[in-house]
């Protein structure tokens, strides 16, 4: 597809390739490189969808829109995966409307999927849980056993992201009034510090100071990715996927099978919860934009022993004096 002017309209003239004008749409926007490839691929996936069926993308209405995504939906991919790729799709043709080459946004006004906000489908993990999936990593040998183990105590102590974790470099490590710290990139390009936990503080020292040991230097002159392979390649988000579930099988985690970095994320949010801190502190230490994003990754959020009914009933009591 070439982005070309109109005849009618007075039409800014859009030159290039899709590929080209997808380009420059993404450029113009604050991604991770994550969201960046996600977006790329589902825009790809669009135009493959329309040059199969002879629709021209710039004359797609929001009757083919639906089509597409009825056949996403028949294809079992799940209802908020769909919504994600037509929320992508839908902010390429806002892009596309503010170049004037098209008249109107065809997702604005197409069927989506309806994703409850109070629902995650993401399979989370108990406390104990996560204890042993630390515990396994802990027990690791071999040369990546210190690097696994850090990667597991960043995602289980901080609740970062998958993105977030691996786009990590040792600059991003530091201290800050007194506490260690990462600083790194969140979704929607927002600058984020974190502080380290004692314990992710020491497993990650750990394996800085082999992996300065094995190139014959000092942990204070690593620089480049913070996680790294055999070959000094930065770790790849699917190495992690892999390592989550294969700790959690050798650490006897049910349905370890269907775990994921993001379920420590779930189990990071769920914790601290029923530990008491406030959903506004959990929310900022999650990068969270909307609070009730925060309280999808709440587990725990129906528990009745959570209800304010008793909060009210007690202080009543405390009144009356009884």
């Amino acid at each position: 597809m070439s982005l070309v002017p109109r005849q009618s309209g007075g039409a800014v003239a859009v030159g290039g390739s899709a590929e080209q004008v997808t380009e420059a749409w993404l450029q113009n926007r604050r991604l991770s490189v994550h969201t960046r490839d996600a977006y790329r691929r589902d825009v790809a996936a669009w135009l493959a969808w329309c040059a199969a069926r002879e629709v021209d993308p710039l004359r797609a209405s929001f009757l083919d829109v639906n089509a597409y995504a009825r056949g996403l939906e028949a294809a079992e991919l799940a209802p908020a995966t769909v919504a994600r790729k037509l929320s992508g799709l839908s902010s390429w043709y806002d892009f596309l409307v503010k170049l004037r080459a098209v008249d109107a946004n065809p997702v604005a006004g197409a069927d989506r999927p309806f994703v409850s906000r109070d629902h995650s489908a993401t399979v989370g993990l108990s406390p104990e849980e996560v204890d042993a999936v630390l515990a396994a990593a802990q027990a690791g040998t071999g040369a990546a056993a210190a690097r696994n183990h850090a990667a597991i105590a960043l995602l289980a102590d901080l609740g970062l992201r998958v993105g977030e974790l691996v786009g990590l470099d040792v600059a991003d490590v530091g201290v800050e009034r007194g506490h260690r710290s990462v600083r790194f990139v969140g979704k929607g390009g927002k600058p984020r510090r974190r502080a380290l936990t004692p314990y992710a503080a020491v497993t990650l020292d750990a394996y800085l100071a082999q992996r300065a040991a094995a190139q014959g230097t000092t942990a204070d002159r690593l620089d480049g990715p913070l996680l790294v392979t055999a070959s000094g390649a930065r770790l790849d988000r699917h190495a992690v996927f892999r390592l989550v579930r294969r700790l959690a099988r050798e650490a006897g985690v049910p349905g370890w099978e269907r775990l994921s970095p993001h379920s420590l994320r779930h189990a990071f949010a769920t914790t601290a919860r029923a530990e008491g801190v406030p959903l506004e502190d959990v929310q900022d230490a999650m990068g969270h934009a909307d609070p009730r994003t925060t309280r999808r990754y709440d587990r725990d959020r129906h528990n009745l022993d959570r209800d304010p009914a008793y909060t009210i009933a007690a202080a009543r009591v405390r009144r009356s004096g009884a």
